[in-house]
């Protein structure tokens, strides 16, 4: 074993430049979520170049799946999840340029373990999951089957810190399979490709992500997005204004009356929100005003009840002003991360060894939300979040240097290399496999 980690760790050293440059070109093309083509592409030629049958437009137009190995039945098939999407404006403020390239790193370092190993281990999946910032990609890939043949899903997050309860992937000697997965920022792009069954046969799944701090079991709060409109009566603001309805003044009063209800939060809950439409002139009286929120709480439970507050706050702006109202859910609602202790203590051995100290720095304190946490619901998962060593934080534009600065290359490929090992941890484990799947199992009775 020890063997072939070091084989997994060497092939992602001797490529280090050209992970450099791939990651250098999606930076320098930032693509929203479900809008990933360039990243899709440069994506897939280059794994299809080093020997992955890949998959393009695997479920969804900017999603893929590229594999190695599976021959022999019977054997864990672990994913390696890639992320690419961007935010609007600031660009890759969020790292997942280096996502992807850690998450390409770790498949090509178990392909040649596989390679070298002189036995089948199993199937490996590197899969692309697109439209992480709000569309829920992995969200429709789940519910398109992408997962269900899944054993484990793993992938790293940058961050302002390290915590190893975010993304980790794990086999048991059988087949890798690297992901991408698009639309992570907003689009969900997980949500979409659990939906099309990408993990139905994935027994692990596994990211990584760049962040402030370093952390294996961050929390990652369940999220539910929702556009409300008031609709009033258009009049002129000064010769009329008896005529109108106000819907700015119902905007208004909403967002007011949601901050008032804070203080009655409970302290793991968030909710954030934007007046998106609010008139086009000021002698207008406004009659169509919107808001979009996002609420989050730590359980699908607690988020639920979140809702039933927020939303009479809604209802009671409307009423008082003379308004109607309108809500819409967005498609893709972001589940709780559950994270695998199994994977995660496996990963935090591993990245020791690499000078890595993967302590929880963070303080599990509830973080954001990601669709990884609804692959987390249906395959054993770790998402951890890894350190640039830096002072930005994820989604300022500062950060957004950091992930194309050359200083980001030693922490991201040290995580591709965690990845890589922990998955073949799994693949020659059938032991450990199966207590990553005992683990699951029990999490899921109490998400």
């Amino acid at each position: 074993m020890a063997d072939l980690k070091k084989v997994a760790c060497a092939e992602v050293d001797k490529m280090a430049a050209e992970l450099n440059e791939l990651s250098q070109k999606i930076w320098a093309r930032p693509e929203l979520n479900f809008e990933e083509h360039y990243a899709h592409q440069v994506l897939t030629d280059f794994l299809e170049a080093r020997g992955f049958n890949v998959e393009r437009r695997y479920k969804l137009e900017t999603a893929f799946r590229a594999t190695w190995g599976g021959e022999t039945t019977g054997l864990p098939n672990v994913a390696i999840l890639c992320e690419y999407d961007a935010l609007p404006e600031i660009g890759h403020a969020c790292g997942h340029n280096l996502i992807a390239e850690l998450g390409v790193a770790a498949g090509l370092g178990v392909k040649a373990a596989m390679q070298a190993a002189g036995r089948p281990l199993g199937k490996l999946t590197v899969l692309g999951t697109p439209a992480e910032e709000g569309g829920g990609g992995k969200v429709k890939l789940i519910d398109q089957q992408a997962f269900d043949d899944v054993d484990a899903a793993l992938m790293a997050h940058p961050a302002p810190f390290h915590d190893t309860r975010p993304a980790i992937l794990a086999y048991v000697g059988y087949a890798l399979t690297v992901l991408g997965s698009p639309a992570e920022e907003g689009g969900g792009g997980k949500v979409k490709m659990i939906e099309a069954g990408v993990f139905d046969d994935v027994d692990v799944a596994m990211m990584a992500h760049p962040a402030p701090f370093h952390d294996t079991r961050i929390v990652m709060l369940a999220r539910l997005s929702v556009t409300v409109t008031y609709r009033g009566k258009a009049s002129h603001a000064s010769g009329f204004p008896w005529e109108g309805v106000n819907a700015l003044d119902a905007a208004v009063m909403c967002y007011q009356s949601v901050s008032n209800l804070r203080q009655q939060f409970k302290p793991t809950w968030r909710v954030h929100g934007i007046i998106s439409k609010g008139g086009t002139k000021p002698n207008i009286i406004p009659d169509n005003t919107e808001l979009i929120y996002y609420l989050r709480a730590p359980t699908e439970t607690e988020l639920w009840l979140l809702r039933d507050k927020v939303f009479k706050c809604f209802e009671a702006a409307a009423t008082a002003t003379g308004c109607t109202m309108e809500t819409a859910l967005h498609e893709a609602h972001y589940s709780n991360l559950i994270n695998n202790n199994t994977l995660a203590d496996l990963y935090d051995v591993n990245a020791a060894t690499l000078g890595v100290n993967m302590e929880d720095t963070f303080g599990g304190k509830a973080a954001g939300s990601t669709d990884m946490g609804n692959v987390s619901h249906v395959v054993p998962s770790i998402h951890p979040m890894y350190t640039l060593n830096c002072q930005a934080l994820n989604h300022q534009r500062e950060f957004t240097a950091v992930a194309g600065a050359p200083e980001a290359q030693p922490y991201t490929l040290a995580q591709g290399k965690a990845l890589a090992m922990t998955a073949l941890d799994v693949m020659t484990s059938p032991d450990l496999l199966a207590k990553v799947k005992a683990d699951f199992e029990k999490d899921k009775q109490n998400p």
